[in-house]
């Protein structure tokens, strides 16, 4: 039996913030701007609403720096809903994750949709009592965001396109990689974890200077490091499976999308723009979640098709986009 650290407890446990993601496993996670988006969220049983001042597809258009949403708006959304409020902060933003714990949202997606703030690190998520959840497009940023705390993976897609490929892709990957781990030897297992924790030197080799020095905000790149890493490793091949909760994220614009990463193996489904840049967002937005909680059932989730009026969103071809949101963070 795994025992539990119980010195994790002076930062929220690792027992804890997975317990809480894990209660939203199995539903729809959906971004909303106002208090009348979190309405049609929260009436059509998603499990948790991500409050941010535009979905993606309006960030992407909008274009230059993307940040944190204004506090007001998060407030308004915490104020009008009684599901769960996620909301996004840039990527290695401390600042910004740390106005977001103090106003009492329930998890912060460090996330690639915005403006990353930092090129070398991601936030030390073991320094916070709130869980996190962060994108991985592999396994080995999965296990270094897992290293450093996150409670909850999602795939992270391409955010506001409506195209599901980058999904697919990124589940595809991060499941055949699970698949060769759970082959490995402890020697090609301490391989691969000194192949992941080399990422973590980008900063001491952008620097010029002689000498070394390998201090990072999760501690010295050592052997220390490296057990940790190698511990989440043996978690992934001992379960068969991430050690935390998984969800899809990026492109999902149907309920067949979502059913069809549900059946790819997935936790959970996130819905940034694909509901209310529908033509019907309300319909929309109850087909989504039926079809996740019946993504097993062809006939259910032809329903929850049919349930729709209008087109979804429109989807966008990746090789026409100017910037890839997926290859930010590492």
């Amino acid at each position: 039996m795994t025992r539990t650290d119980f010195t994790q407890l002076r930062h929220g446990s690792d027992l804890l913030k997975r317990g809480f993601a894990r209660m939203q496993q199995g539903g729809v996670i959906m971004d909303v701007v106002d208090a009348a988006q979190a309405a049609v969220a929260e009436d059509a049983g998603a499990v948790a609403v991500m409050a941010l001042e535009r979905v993606p597809a309006d960030i992407r258009k909008a274009g230059g720096v993307a940040r944190m949403s204004h506090p007001d708006m998060i407030q308004g959304i915490l104020d009008c809903t009684s599901i769960p409020v996620m909301a996004k902060a840039r990527i290695g933003h401390e600042g910004e994750a740390r106005i977001l714990e103090a106003m009492g949202v329930d998890m912060v997606d460090e996330s690639e949709v915005l403006t990353p703030a930092d090129p070398f690190f991601h936030i030390n998520k073991k320094d916070y009592d709130i869980p996190f959840v962060c994108g991985a497009t592999e396994l080995g940023e999965a296990v270094r965001r897992i290293h450093e705390g996150a409670a909850m993976i999602r795939t992270k897609g391409e955010a506001g396109t409506g195209n599901l490929v980058a999904a697919v892709t990124h589940s595809r990957l991060i499941t055949q990689e699970i698949k060769q781990v759970q082959s490995m030897d402890d020697e090609l297992l301490d391989e691969t974890a000194d192949l992941i924790l080399e990422r973590y030197r980008v900063l001491a080799d952008t620097s010029k200077l002689p000498g070394t020095h390998l201090e990072t905000p999760f501690g010295t790149i050592d052997e220390t490091m490296r057990s940790s890493i190698r511990g989440v490793l043996d978690e992934v091949k001992s379960l068969g499976r991430l050690p935390v909760v998984t969800f899809s994220a990026g492109g999902i614009a149907t309920p067949a999308d979502a059913s069809h990463m549900m059946r790819m193996g997935l936790d959970g489904i996130f819905v940034g723009s694909g509901i209310f840049k529908s033509d019907d967002p309300p319909n929309m937005a109850d087909a989504i979640v039926m079809a996740t909680a019946h993504y097993d059932d062809a006939n259910k989730v032809a329903e929850a098709m049919a349930m729709t009026e209008g087109d979804p969103m429109k989807g966008d071809e990746l090789e026409t986009l100017e910037i890839r949101l997926d290859q930010r963070g590492w």
